[in-house]
């Protein structure tokens, strides 16, 4: 038991255990969680109950004169105002005081200690607990005796459903977020990425405000402290491609731009588990150990193996795991600025080229658009790729307008020198149904090649719809994959797809002219490409 006191949190539970050990949330999931078992490698499997993705049509933040100016009003910020939210924390609170144990985690997002948030976990289930143990920074004994009160805090309530029929409830699902309160509150939903990326919402509205540019993307660093940041969705490859056995870690997912250079904001990996393997993610793959949540996996009853080609929960299976996991990883997680910006997209269509030489302007219009597809089992309802455009690389986590992160980054870029790349991990030969997915050591191969200056003065080809230099020669790559029309048995099918795909970035785009620069506007894909 804890003597921490939670009355100032509307909370009377005296049974509070607070920052405990891995071994002791181990024991609490075991005894009081029966979807909870040990794997054969010493992980955490346990299943988040009914949902098993985010639920983006759920969230909302409080509508308030002090912020509402600064918020990207619309379908990814949609409002609540102060009386609900002050109604879905009582209900949260109530609902946790019923628990005879509560659990809480105190920790860190950004390691970075000038630009660090304290955050404050309240939860019931110690599954979430462990979960966000690993995924803050977790902080020293003298540093935990000397937290004092948190800058931000969680009510993880969502075994108790939201009540439908309060104003702004769509379902029984409801996050929301109040940056005046500095507090979030979930119900509905087990979850626990809702979590993550509620921290992570915070830390797109603050840092801005500060000058810093929070990022949706995973870093890692070279021998020459050379940093290269890899922007993209869930399923792009951010977390695989940036576990490179040749680079050290800096983060998968969520970062800062300063201007000291780049810093995690975790302190933990959230990585997709479908399909895992030893040979393709070894990184992964042995990082998946005693401390590790495995979630909505699918084990052996007798060895207790976990079967990760299984999806019959969801597909959208995750192992949770603290950063030092991975051998190489960086700690202090902190890096200098960056060299190369990665945009990594997952093309449905099959028309981009696996990698793409970007000018400036044409790296703001891609950041801008942030044109990928939603993987099946990442949000919930989502059961195959479909093609979309998600600002940033990760518009539901945006809290300002899109522009305003973008000016960021082309400002940022400048002033280090950073260059850009695109680069295709989704099909090529063909549209999804008929082509392939990109093999990933080509792609892996095309990464060294960008890290180790061998795409730097390739000969290059103009790509006739998008306008981006292309490469004719990457090492360990088949030179006719690079020019995706040469892969299509029909050429007239590749030029009627690729138009459709130019509408789809043009009619996307349109929201954005107002407020880009016409030299972005005219960076992106044309509608009458050349004969190739």
């Amino acid at each position: 038991m804890s003597n921490l006191d939670l009355s100032n949190h509307g909370i009377d539970v005296t049974d509070i255990v607070r920052n405990a050990s891995t071994a002791r949330l181990y024991e609490e999931a075991i005894h009081r969680d029966p979807t909870a078992c040990v794997t054969s490698t010493g992980a955490l499997r346990i299943e988040s109950g009914e949902k098993t993705g985010r639920s983006p049509a759920d969230k909302r933040i409080v509508r308030h004169p002090e912020s509402e100016d600064d918020i990207w009003w619309g379908p990814i910020n949609m409002e609540i105002d102060t009386h609900t939210f002050q109604i879905n924390r009582e209900r949260a609170q109530d609902y946790l005081n019923t628990r005879d144990r509560l659990y809480v985690i105190d920790g860190f997002a950004g390691w970075d200690p000038k630009h660090r948030l304290k955050a404050r976990i309240i939860c019931s289930r110690p599954y979430h607990a462990l979960f966000m143990h690993n995924m803050l920074i977790r902080p020293t004994r003298e540093e935990l005796a000397d937290f004092g009160e948190p800058d931000f805090v969680i009510y993880n309530a969502g075994q108790f459903p939201a009540n439908r029929q309060t104003q702004h409830m769509t379902s029984k699902t409801s996050v929301d977020v109040s940056f005046e309160d500095s507090e979030m509150v979930i119900l509905g939903t087990e979850y626990a990425g809702e979590m993550k990326k509620g921290i992570f919402t915070v830390m797109h509205y603050l840092m801005p405000k500060r000058g810093v540019l929070s990022m949706h993307c995973s870093a890692n660093e070279g021998d020459d402290g050379d940093v290269s940041l890899f922007f993209g969705l869930s399923g792009t490859g951010k977390t695989t491609l940036s576990a490179d056995p040749n680079r050290m870690l800096i983060g998968d997912d969520e970062h800062c731009w300063s201007d000291e250079g780049v810093f995690n904001i975790e302190g933990g990996c959230y990585a997709k588990a479908i399909d895992l393997s030893a040979e393709k993610e070894p990184e992964i793959y042995q990082a998946i150990r005693y401390g590790t949540v495995l979630e909505n996996v699918v084990v052996d009853p007798e060895t207790r193996a976990v079967d990760y080609s299984d999806t019959s929960i969801t597909q959208n299976t995750r192992a949770s795991y603290p950063l030092e996991h991975i051998p190489n990883a960086k700690i202090p997680a902190m890096g200098d600025h960056p060299d190369n910006i990665i945009f990594l997209t997952y093309d449905a269509f099959g028309v981009m080229p696996p990698v793409a030489k970007l000018t400036p302007e044409q790296a703001m219009y891609h950041f801008i658009s942030g044109y990928t597809a939603k993987v099946a089992g990442t949000e919930v309802g989502v059961t195959e790729p479909k093609a979309t455009f998600s600002a940033a690389f990760g518009a539901a986590f945006l809290v300002w307008h899109p522009s305003v992160y973008a000016e960021m980054l082309a400002d940022k870029m400048r002033e280090h020198g950073s260059e850009a790349w695109l680069v295709n991990t989704g099909i090529t030969g063909g549209p999804y149904g008929t082509g392939h997915r990109m093999p990933l050591p080509h792609t892996r191969s095309i990464i060294d090649a960008i890290h180790d200056g061998a795409l730097t003065d390739v000969e290059m080809t103009q790509d006739p719809v998008f306008g981006f230099n292309v490469p004719l020669d990457c090492p360990n790559v088949p030179a006719e994959i690079l020019q995706p029309r040469k892969t299509w048995d029909d050429v007239e099918a590749y030029d009627e797809q690729a138009q459709k795909l130019v509408g789809l970035f043009r009619d996307h785009f349109k929201q954005y002219e107002e407020v880009a620069d016409a030299e972005i506007a005219a960076a992106g894909p044309t509608l009458e490409p050349a004969s190739v």
